[in-house]
């Protein structure tokens, strides 16, 4: 029997799954041998990532976001585990399962897709004190520690301590961190209005080294995005980041400083760990590939989403961006090209444009540039909404993420803190696989 494992279980590990499961089950090549798909992750689902400054603000439940593999993937095989070491030449990979042991794993076709971690910089105490948004354990745990300290505020004596745990640092201003940034103010103002204190005395700083909000979306939609968080009581800060980072207090490049309790750090990602490990060829932390997604010199290893130097063949010279949007599609074409490489069917290159963005700010308002149309106000809004419950890979998930719109619409949004996620389980180390034991 063929052995193919996919190692991630993230958009494009997901899809290559998915696809080639449905590849191999349909195609009836002459001679082929039967062919056992395995899929390794830490985690048995896929997260739909986009959705997670809408977990953190408490308008999705974490549940609504996960996209169960059991469920989901037909005819392959799951395995729990962290993937630590592959050996090209033995055609075997090393993992660690959920209970610290080490095991093996043979294959004929490896596909690796273990995807991107938050990337960090040499800040002082970035590490200890920050918190990321790659996981629901990072979500959950901002909206707790949020709304914990907007409560501590309301009891505390001492002014100064009260105003630092009303003040939420946000570092990073593309898509990601602004959404963050705009759930946890919505979030703040309903935790206002329900528990009696002035809404206003929250206080948000969105930091960023670029010279305009969400660049991603060009000047015209990102100059509106700012005009919308300034109006929603959002200090915007542009060239200029963090320089220390402590319990108490942050202090920016230009020597600013800020007293604070929550300091949340979405300035984008970098290629898994794994990636690092391997001994081939990279590119900006990415492992390269040619544009079939085939890793050079190896004819039985392919790679593809965030933690692969993908080809961008619309633009020469480029590397096709970590979204989500490339991620997927590269997904599909990966099983198509493991699929041509057992004989089933022919392998194409990917190749694919970029369709726009769209990005969440808050109530009733969103920015979009779908095909390079450029909307703002409520019909971005109502693209945003309607490509997140189409892009959403199962029924039950999208029906559930609808409802939850549609209940934010007519009610007041939950302001609760169950304690579900801790500081040590949303730490930057979590995200990136297994965490270590306590007390190892």
């Amino acid at each position: 029997m063929t052995s193919v494992v996919i190692v991630g279980s993230g958009f494009t590990g997901f899809e290559c799954a998915r696809h080639l499961a449905c590849k191999l089950g349909t195609s009836e090549a002459p001679g082929s041998e039967p062919v056992e798909i395995t899929i390794i992750s830490p985690v048995d689902y896929m997260l739909y990532t986009p959705l997670l400054p809408d977990v953190a603000g408490g308008l999705v439940d974490a549940r609504f976001v996960t996209i169960p593999l059991a469920n989901s993937l037909r005819g392959v095989r799951i395995v729990r585990g962290r993937v630590d070491g592959v050996d090209f030449d033995e055609h075997t990979l090393t993992f660690t399962d959920p209970e610290e042991r080490v095991r093996s794993m043979p294959w004929d076709r490896l596909v690796l897709t273990p995807g991107s971690v938050t990337r960090l910089f040499d800040v002082p105490g970035l590490a200890e004190h920050a918190r990321g948004l790659k996981s629901t354990a990072e979500a959950l745990y901002l909206r707790d520690h949020v709304l914990e300290q907007l409560e501590l505020a309301n009891i505390d004596d001492d002014p100064e301590v009260a105003a630092a745990r009303r003040t939420i640092v946000v570092v990073g201003a593309s898509y990601s961190g602004t959404e963050l940034a705009v759930q946890l103010r919505a979030l703040a103002d309903a935790a206002a209005q329900q528990t009696g204190f002035d809404a206003d005395s929250v206080r948000f700083v969105l930091l960023d080294l670029a010279e305009q909000v969400m660049p991603e979306v060009g000047e015209k939609l990102g100059a509106a995005a700012q005009r919308v968080l300034r109006g929603r009581g959002i200090d915007v800060r542009l060239g200029v980041t963090l320089k220390e980072v402590h319990d108490d207090h942050v202090l920016l490049t230009d020597d600013t400083r800020i007293d604070t309790r929550t300091v949340a750090w979405v300035t984008g990602v970098t290629g898994a760990p794994l990636i690092e490990k391997l001994g081939l060829p990279t590119e900006k932390g990415r492992l390269k590939v040619d544009a079939d997604l085939q890793v050079p010199g190896h004819p039985d290893v392919f790679a593809a989403g965030d933690a692969a130097a993908v080809p961008d063949l619309t633009q020469s010279g480029a590397i096709t961006p970590p979204t989500a949007q490339h991620a997927t599609r590269q997904g599909k074409v990966l099983a198509r090209n493991v699929a041509a490489s057992l004989g089933h069917g022919r392998k194409k290159l990917y190749k694919h444009r970029n369709m726009g963005l769209v990005v969440d700010l808050g109530p009733r308002y969103a920015v979009a540039n779908p095909l390079g149309v450029q909307l703002s106000g409520f019909p971005a809004k109502a693209v945003t909404r309607a490509y997140h419950l189409y892009a959403i890979p199962r029924f039950v998930n999208r029906w559930a993420v609808s409802l939850a719109y549609l209940t934010d619409v007519f009610f007041a949004r939950s302001v609760v803190s169950i304690g579900l996620s801790s500081a040590e389980d949303a730490r930057f180390s979590a995200s990136e696989g297994i965490p270590v034991p306590k007390g190892d």
